[in-house]
């Protein structure tokens, strides 16, 4: 599928992402950014099963000029083909179900790593910011 370049959408996440750029105790964008679906890109190397099975996600892992790994993640595909246009496959994935099984180690998650307003998280961010009930 071709993503247009020129798509960003104001989705709720994105809503949110600028609302915490603000006020970064805001419960209620919190709560809404870990009600959203994000996009995650499916990495070159992942096979067709495993980027459809429902179970497992593969997470797209980068590293950052420090040498630290981070997770890439987008609230739509205008945002996702600004920063990564070679992209051409991902899953929408809820943010909370994502946290909620997030890893122990220090791999931190970045949404919208590209725009105005982009949210990184450490490991430990991830789980007790956006795991939501």
């Amino acid at each position: 599928m071709e993503i247009p370049a020129n798509d960003h959408t104001t989705t709720p996440a994105r809503q949110a992402l600028d609302a915490l750029a603000v006020n970064t105790e805001d419960t209620a964008a919190l709560d809404t950014l870990a009600g959203s679906e994000v996009l995650v890109p499916v990495p070159d190397d992942a096979s067709q099963e495993d980027a459809a099975d429902p179970g497992a996600v593969a997470l797209p892992v980068l590293e950052q000029p420090g040498g630290d790994p981070v997770v890439p993640v987008f609230t739509s595909e205008g945002e996702m083909a600004g920063l990564l246009p070679f992209v051409s496959r991902y899953r929408l994935v809820p943010l909370g179900a994502l946290a909620s099984q997030w890893p122990t180690d220090d791999l931190s998650l970045t949404i919208d790593a590209g725009s105005e307003h982009p949210l990184t998280l450490t490991s430990e961010g991830v789980r007790t910011l956006l795991a939501r009930p």
